[in-house]
This record gives structure tokens, sequence and C-alpha cells, in this order.
């Protein structure tokens, strides 16, 4: 079942939209330095390492006891989100390039899916894998490349999707006319895969078993703040990174025609609507209830894209920071 783009006016935000601490406050950071900047995904390997990509096309292994970067490959574009597979291979998906998968340390990136129908995927955005080979993942928007993604923000263009691609290599787009999917999360029981409308303030749910099988409904509406990658965590949690609080300009340009919000995108940058430097990562359980939120001014750190969480402690990316991040959940 296929979502039809649709004109989308924001819901009036939440008194918890206008928060700047949360309580308990997220426990005090410390950075894991990266040699390059933007690690906008971060996972986490079998052995506890980390690995993430920086906006010059590397991609690092880190030690988060010792700080040690290593680097261990060339991604040929701008590495967005991760998974790690069973097998300790990675997906990455790739700005210009599709879904990449890095078999082992320094290998060649071989493309996984670069094309659908003939064309090719300029914005993947996260990425998940099953064990019998079966992937689901994001593209962000089939209108502008990574490198535009506020333009796609502002002109709202619900043209983001769902896509399977299943073991023999056939693709399936699942769910259509999302706004901005960014975050994607496959249920432990593989019931449903969710993904965050990054643009709309959700995470969608789509069915993949049971009666409600091949539908969709959302588990979170009206967030306070932007979704974007999303990480089941070793709690069960899905872990989302918030990357800014709501902007009130922008959800007013949102409910604006479209003529009109693209005049906005033309106007200088300080101008127009721009992220909220905090740190703010949410936990929710598969139903969407909010079991932890949390929240810390932006003054070391900001623009959270990605979270990590792996036996309590919690690694954070970002879009414009030159490290990683780390914190706990508070006991």
């Amino acid at each position: 079942m296929q979502m039809r783009p649709h004109r989308w006016t924001p819901p009036r935000p939440t008194p918890r939209a206008r928060q700047t601490l949360s309580d308990p406050p997220m426990p005090p950071i410390r950075l894991l330095p990266l040699p390059g900047s933007g690690p906008e995904d971060v996972v986490v390997l079998a052995d506890g390492r980390l690995v993430t990509g920086t906006d010059d096309g590397a991609i690092w292994r880190v030690d988060p006891a010792s700080g040690a970067v290593e680097r261990i490959g060339e991604a040929g574009g701008r590495p967005l989100g991760m998974h790690v597979d069973a097998d300790g291979s990675l997906l990455i998906c790739v700005a210009g390039r599709g879904v990449l998968r890095l078999a082992r340390a320094n290998a060649e990136l071989e493309v996984v899916v670069g094309e659908i129908d003939g064309a090719p995927i300029a914005f993947p955005s996260n990425v998940v894998g099953d064990d019998d080979g079966t992937i689901y993942f994001s593209i962000s928007t089939r209108r502008w490349p990574f490198e535009e993604w506020m333009t796609d923000i502002l002109e709202h263009s619900g043209s983001g999707q769902l896509v399977r691609r299943d073991p023999d290599g056939h693709l399936e787009v699942l769910v259509d006319g999302l706004q901005f999917a960014n975050g994607v999360v496959l249920a432990p029981d593989r019931s449903c895969v969710l993904v965050a409308e990054t643009g709309a303030y959700r995470i969608t749910r789509y069915w993949l078993t049971g009666p409600c099988a091949g539908t969709t409904d959302h588990i979170a509406e009206n967030l306070p703040g932007s979704p974007d990658n999303m990480l089941l965590g070793s709690d069960g949690l899905v872990w989302v990174g918030i990357v800014s609080p709501r902007n009130p300009l922008l959800d007013k340009l949102f409910a604006l025609p479209g003529v009109l919000r693209r005049i906005v995108d033309a106007l200088p940058d300080r101008l127009t609507p721009a992220p909220v430097r905090s740190v703010w990562v949410l936990g929710l359980d598969l139903d969407g209830t909010i079991v932890h939120d949390l929240q810390r001014e932006g003054t070391d750190y900001a623009l959270v894209t990605a979270v990590a969480e792996h036996n309590g402690t919690l690694y954070l990316g970002s879009l414009s920071e030159s490290a990683i991040a780390v914190t706990s959940v508070p006991t």
C-alpha cells in the first residue's frame, strides 16, 4: 500500500516543544574527536567499537574507550545512515550513489541498490537489514540532492519513500509520499518497520504481518522536534535523534502555498529558518510511548542526527560537529 503525497498542515506544537532542558536532564557529554566533520550516523559493532562517516566520504572505526580512530573505508560520496549486518559487514547510504556494502575494513564498497526503475537514488537516508538478506531503506526526497536538504524541507515535496529490497534483488516501494523520510527501524518480531518523517514531526509504521499487513499508521505524531536517524537499542527501545526543536516560523511556512515557500528558500540563509542548536534524543517503545526525553543546551554539541544506545551508553552523531558525543541513560 502506498501513501499519496498531500498538502500537510502541521499541528499546533505541544508545550514540550518549547522546553530547553529535560527533567531529568541529559547527563554530561564527552567528545570523541574525529579527523573529519559531520558524523551523520553512528552504529555499534559487535565488539563495542563504533563506526561513522564524515562529510569528506571517509568511513571511520572508533574505539570509545581509548578514542582511537581508524579509517576503514571510502564511500565515494557523503555517508549517511548505516546498519551493521550479522556478519559484521556494513550497509551504508551514500548520497548520490545509493545503498552500498562494506564487506570488511578497507575493502571497496559494492553497490547494493543504485537505482529504482532506472532512476538513480540521489538521496538515500537510512537503512536496516534483516537476517535473511532483506533490507529496508528510506529515500528522503526524489526531488533534491543531499546538499539541498533544507530546500526540500521548505518545499515540503512529500516525495520521500520507504523501500524494501528482497534477497533476490526485487525492489518494492512500501510507502510513498513521505515528508522527508529518514530513520528506519525493523521491529524485532518483524511485524512492522518504522520510518521517521523529519518534515512532518512523526514516526510512521508500515505493517509487514498480521491483520494490518500492507497498511500504515503512526506511532508518534506532533513531536516537539524533527526526528532524524533511528536505531533499535540493546534495551529494546527505539532511539531517535532530534536534530532541532520545532521552529515556529517553519510551522507557519508549511501552511502557505508552495510558491511562497520557494520564495523564502531563495532568500539569503540568514533570513530563512535554521535549526536551533540543542542536544536532544528520545527513547520510545515500539508503540510510541516516550520512555526517555533527554536534552541539554547546544553549547558544546548540536544538530543531533543520530543516537545509538549500547548497554546504557548513548553515542550521538551530528550533521555539523567534528566528534561523536558520548553520554548515558539516566538511572
